[in-house]
């Protein structure tokens, strides 16, 4: 017996593998601050918690439709109207074991072997892993610092072939936290007008944690002509902070919705029918705790991008959303540690933080992106300024 050709095309996710390093480190007793992990530090909210108790005494426990009960897709039209002036149907909307599972559904369901997905880099770790799963080409379009780790149209243009089939949008971004602004997405759109064959996957996880007055918009909305041949992609996991609960959704054409409740009906079925019941409380309940999670996040951002933008050798641009930091040091690599290895590429940078400094992050060979690393500032004031004290000592030790 060995593993399947489909496996053997896809590596684990890099950070779940640092999260689960620092589990370990903490549980033998290691001082290490982890800033490896996409979860905010915040508890999920109150009114949502008593929701889910009320739905278990209530015997909400049994299966649901495969892809949302009514209620939950009801509320997720009723969202995407409120936030977004976007018009969907309950059979418009799929509801997933969270968005890495509507990305695997909407892919899977879709992509055959030759098909193309353009997916800009820095991207999130596990873009290419499903497309490559479903026996896709993921062609990746680097979008680097000089350019606010945004897509152009330009490039966009020139990543499209007729086996394009899929361009992945995240905004605001993991890993970066870069999003897009209107006129933006609207040149993207003009782009995309020109190849009907390519279809938009719009990830907005992030949706909801922005900055400074950004005003988020999703293709869809940016360009309703569009609307057809977009999946605009959300979920619960980070404004609600309800990463455990594992609810993602989409909304898109029918036949796209229904063909992946098909394949959902053959691997997990429904997704969890008390997490359900908990997510419509999330999205129809008092959303003005938002706002005070976002000023919090703003000011953990100014605390990082300064503390990393005054080591010498270290770029930090200033995201306008999400809460990650994907600061540069190219000129740290060549350089030599003080037991003599030499720091070849950001992998052997992050092992240095977390062997020497007890700080973990992820190394931007895994975002597609390099020389570089992703830094998580969901925890605290304290945390961060502790871990930006240890990075900027490890940095001066370097020779």
């Amino acid at each position: 017996m060995q593993t399947s050709a489909a496996l053997d095309r896809i590596s684990p996710s890099p950070t779940l593998a640092v999260t689960a390093r620092v589990t370990e480190m903490k549980r033998a007793g290691i001082d290490v601050i982890g800033l490896g992990a996409g979860e905010p530090d915040f508890d999920t909210p109150d009114f949502v918690k008593e929701a889910a108790i009320a739905a278990i005494r209530a015997g909400k426990t049994k299966y649901t439709v495969v892809d949302g009960t009514q209620e939950l897709k009801e509320a997720i039209c009723a969202k995407f109207a409120r936030d977004n002036n976007l018009t969907y149907q309950p059979n418009q909307i799929s509801v997933n074991v969270g968005g890495k599972h509507t990305l695997f559904n909407a892919i899977v369901a879709t992509v055959d072997a030759g098909d193309e997905v353009v997916i800009p880099a820095p991207y999130w770790v596990s873009y290419p892993d499903v497309v490559q799963f479903a026996g896709g080409t993921p062609v990746i379009a680097p979008a680097g610092p000089e350019q606010n780790y945004k897509l152009t149209p330009g490039e966009l243009e020139a990543a499209i072939t007729p086996r394009t089939k899929w361009v992945i949008l995240n905004s605001p971004s993991n890993p970066t936290g870069a999003a897009y602004r209107l006129d933006e997405l609207k040149a993207l759109g003009e782009v995309l007008r020109r190849h009907p064959h390519v279809w938009i996957f719009a990830d907005d996880m992030y949706e909801h944690i922005v900055y400074d007055g950004f005003r988020f918009a999703t293709i869809a909305e940016a360009c309703p002509d569009l609307y057809e041949r977009t999946l605009t992609v959300n979920g619960c996991s980070k404004a609600y902070a309800m990463t455990g609960w594992r609810i993602g959704y989409a909304a898109g054409a029918p036949w796209l919705i229904k063909a992946m409740a098909k394949l959902q009906s053959q691997s997990t079925s429904n997704p969890c029918s008390v997490a359900q019941a908990a997510a419509v409380a999330a999205l129809t309940g008092d959303q003005s705790f938002l706002a005070e999670r976002n000023e919090a996040f703003r000011g953990r951002r100014d605390l990082v991008v300064a503390a990393l933008n005054a080591i010498p050798g270290m770029s930090c641009p200033t995201p306008e959303g999400a809460f990650y930091v994907y600061p540069s040091f190219a000129p740290l690599i060549g350089r030599t540690t003080p037991k003599g290895v030499t720091i070849t590429d950001d992998e052997a940078f992050v092992t240095y933080l977390l062997d020497e400094a007890r700080v973990a992050a992820v190394q931007g060979a895994a975002f597609g992106l390099s020389p570089a690393m992703r830094i998580s500032y969901a925890t605290s004031d304290a945390l961060l300024t502790e871990a930006c004290a240890r990075i900027a000592e490890a940095c001066a030790a370097l020779r």
